[in-house]
């Protein structure tokens, strides 16, 4: 049977990210895939981790906002953050593919640059573009990078909401601490699986739940883990710490 897996931020670590189709026994032809965002800024593999993403047959992307300003790049060659927070990654994976290998220095406000848009491949400029805002799948179960505003109608949120969020996180973790036994939001989800929040800002490298939340941002473009998980059962599994996997951590 086809089986549904959802997954974090991968922030570059294409390393991480073959590990954790490995270790779940995931299905590249049968099994669906939702990718929670940030595939892009952190560890130096973006290309890479785009590429196996393309393997996928069913793959649900969703934008991160590191993703976002990476297709804002492809638009208008221009980085709105010049390629800080994390952008040297995606540079040096970038500029490698198009034969431009280190051709990027830092300045005072980033990074300068020979990479242009048009050394991104037809294809990775597609994935960036389609990527959705969300997810809602036939049992109501609600899949995005960031979060949303809990007391505004779902459908009624400003689109950076989506992939920049983090009140809906951080609002039900301290409730659910404080031993609340409800969480009120407006528009009602069965579950909901989030990222954009690195669980090691909470001492874990592990996903973690609040009330119907699940946070599997479980530090992949820090020095924690990547994470995959069933969604049904929600049995995970996990990359080797990224500080392993990498001998430089290229986060800016």
């Amino acid at each position: 049977m086809k089986k549904v897996w959802v997954m974090g931020d991968i922030h570059g670590a294409n390393i991480a990210l073959r590990q954790c189709l490995e270790r779940s026994g995931f299905d590249y032809e049968n099994d669906i895939l939702i990718q929670l965002g940030d595939v892009t800024d952190g560890y130096p593999d973006v290309y890479e981790c785009v590429e196996e993403l393309l393997k996928i047959n069913n793959l649900i992307s969703i934008k991160g906002n590191h993703d976002e300003w990476f297709r804002e790049f492809i638009e208008t060659d221009f980085h709105p953050f010049y390629w800080t927070y994390g952008g040297k990654g995606t540079l040096i994976s970038y500029l490698k593919n198009a034969g431009k290998d280190g051709r990027y220095f830092a300045t005072g406000s980033g990074f300068k640059t020979s990479l242009e848009s048009s050394d991104i491949p037809d294809t990775h400029k597609d994935f960036f573009r389609n990527q959705r805002l969300h997810y809602i799948d036939d049992k109501n179960r609600c899949f995005v990078h960031g979060g949303f505003v809990r007391d505004v109608p779902f459908i009624h949120q400003a689109k950076s909401e989506y992939y920049w969020n983090r009140s809906l996180w951080r609002e039900a973790l301290e409730q659910h601490e404080h031993g609340a036994n409800t969480f009120t939001i407006a528009t009602k989800f069965s579950e909901i699986f989030i990222g954009h929040s690195p669980t090691t800002h909470w001492g874990t490298d592990k996903p973690l739940t609040a009330f119907n939340i699940t946070n599997l941002d479980t530090g992949a473009g820090h020095s924690g883990r990547l994470t995959i998980m069933n969604v049904e059962t929600k049995e995970f599994w996990q990359s080797d710490p990224l500080l392993e996997l990498y001998s430089e951590n290229y986060r800016d």
